[in-house]
């Protein structure tokens, strides 16, 4: 009787702990725009660069830059070196910073299923409007919840609106939203440059809704309670999803 291997290609589940290490771990050394930014011009230099280097570039105190450097070396997204380079002179090598071959925050394994996020979005096209978005709202505010749980215990009187609301964004991002978190005159927002759903909130809109949920949820969990507004949707054709934020 013949034994039927597994699939090579299979994918084992992402379990919520496996989720929310990795949420933490992103959140800790990309949490920052300007560590993001370091990252990505610390990619294009294959010599490495010091710590006076990214503090010239980047107009910082040079303790300031070698903090950045060391959340991303303790991410694993970059290495360290002492070796001289030729004609540097005599005297104490400097730690040099290089980017590693694996260390990109977009290998972390989002995944999503194109059938049933399908399939959701065919079930609610046949609910009234106003139904479908309520419904697809409070999906969206119960895994948000849920997500919240999974990224540790939070004191909500110690943690400000602010903060909750980039700490949603790098849990976002973690899940395929590529999203960070901004203000814009007073309006604080959350800006999602791409969308997991793909084609399916194209054909659906309604499914929109679960982001704004997923915002809802995750907030009411680590801050309080929040009134999440859609203003513009890749859906509806936008170049980017926005959600506006104000708290209760």
């Amino acid at each position: 009787m013949a034994v039927e291997s597994p699939t090579p290609d299979a994918v084992a589940p992402l379990s919520a702990t496996d989720f929310a290490s990795a949420v933490t771990a992103i959140t800790s050394a990309f949490g920052d725009p300007t560590r993001r930014d370091i990252f990505l011009w610390l990619r294009e230099r294959d010599t490495g660069v010091t710590a006076a280097d990214v503090a010239a570039q980047f107009d910082l105190h040079s303790n300031v830059a070698r903090h950045h450097l060391d959340k991303l070396t303790g991410g694993g997204y970059v290495e360290v070196s002492t070796a001289r380079l030729p004609g540097g002179g005599a005297g104490r090598p400097s730690k040099r910073y290089t980017a590693t071959a694996s260390g990109t925050p977009i290998e972390f394994p989002v995944r999503h299923d194109d059938l049933l996020v399908s399939l959701l979005g065919r079930a609610l096209a046949l609910l009234p409007a106003d139904q479908a978005s309520a419904m697809a709202e409070e999906v969206g505010i119960e895994y948000g919840r849920t997500l919240a749980s999974t990224m540790g215990p939070s004191d909500q009187a110690q943690r400000s609106f602010r903060s909750s609301l980039h700490a949603v964004a790098d849990a976002l991002s973690a899940h395929g939203f590529a999203a960070h978190a901004e203000k814009q005159g007073e309006e604080l927002r959350i800006v999602a440059q791409h969308c997991p759903f793909g084609d399916t909130a194209i054909e659906h809109p309604v499914i929109c809704a679960v982001d704004r949920g997923l915002v809802k949820g995750m907030l009411s969990s680590l801050y309080g309670e929040t009134r999440p507004a859609t203003e513009t949707t890749v859906a509806l054709g936008s170049e980017t999803c926005v959600t506006v934020v104000t708290s209760s």
